[in-house]
């Protein structure tokens, strides 16, 4: 295996770990968590951070293994395949995509699609597994995920330039 090869795999398990990690955290703070499931995104930030950073074949990658390593070891809160579909696996591996969007500035488009298509999940997740009208799937998704968004448009532009000055 050639150094880059070796390199990268090491960041994907480094931006894996780190997901587990963000997720462990927000779990044990009570105030971040909805009583329903949900909870503010902070782990979706080395998501993000893995998209701008490795390239969205990677990223999606990262997002995708996270995923699976969420369901090993984490609470899920779906009752069945089609929840944890479209809760977990098409909500979180879009994440890994970010970087495909193109940046205005410091505006990354990708952090705002991202999120957007994780709500659109959510929102008919919550119509579909848990019987909600879209107002209240909406109104229940926007909760925790407008704040999800507000942190990813703030910390990935600073992140991902600061990671772009110390990579050089």
């Amino acid at each position: 295996m050639k150094r880059n090869q070796t390199r990268e795999l090491v960041l994907m398990a480094f931006y894996v770990a780190l997901f587990m990690a963000l997720d462990y955290i927000t779990n044990m703070v009570p105030f971040l968590q909805m009583p329903n499931g949900g909870s503010l995104g902070v782990s979706t930030i080395a998501l993000l951070m893995a998209s701008y950073h490795l390239g969205w074949k990677k990223g999606l990658a990262v997002s995708t293994l996270s995923v699976a390593a969420q369901f090993i070891t984490g609470p899920m809160y779906t009752p069945d395949l089609i929840g944890f579909a479209l809760d977990y696996l098409f909500a979180f591996a879009i994440y890994g995509i970010a970087c495909v969007f193109p940046n205005i500035g410091y505006f990354y488009t990708g952090v705002l699609f991202t999120n957007a298509w994780r709500f659109a999940c959510s929102t008919i997740s919550g119509m579909v597994v848990w019987g909600l009208d879209i107002w209240g799937s909406m109104a229940y998704q926007a909760s925790y995920m407008v704040p999800t968004l507000i942190l990813g448009m703030v910390l990935i532009p600073i992140m991902v330039k600061s990671l772009d000055r110390f990579m050089k």
